[in-house]
């Protein structure tokens, strides 16, 4: 029989993200001075969250969250699991899916703009 954890209430299961050793920039960090990492990815949610459209958060979205309410669960020993109030829940980390925003946009539509605007005669008002 396989155990898993079911959050009541408005709260959610997140798997926490490993400890960093290493900055991005290659500094080693040593055991005593480890930052300590408060994201993970959502495992559970409870049935209250899900039906909640205040709280865009889905099933394996990678997450910010406060870790002081968070509740330890010692279910698989590699991983370790928060159940974690959903208001501690700070943000949720996104992919853009569209194209970035370029300078060149905002100059095409002052074009636009410009050109419509010569389309005025001098008696119209604005």
């Amino acid at each position: 029989m396989d155990e898993f954890v079911e959050p009541l209430g408005p709260r959610i299961l997140i798997r926490k993200d490993e400890s960093r050793h290493q900055t991005r920039g290659g500094i080693v960090l040593p055991d005593q001075a480890e930052i300590p990492t408060i994201t993970g990815r959502v495992v559970e949610i409870s049935t209250e969250v899900e039906n909640d459209e205040d709280f865009p958060v889905a099933k394996y979205d990678k997450v910010l969250f406060h870790p002081k309410n968070a509740i330890p669960v010692d279910l698989e020993p590699n991983n370790v699991l928060f159940v974690v109030p959903i208001d501690d829940v700070v943000a949720v980390f996104r992919r853009q899916t569209n194209r970035p925003i370029e300078e060149s946009d905002f100059e095409n539509e002052l074009d636009d703009d410009i050109t419509d605007l010569s389309e005025l005669d001098d008696n119209e008002e604005l």
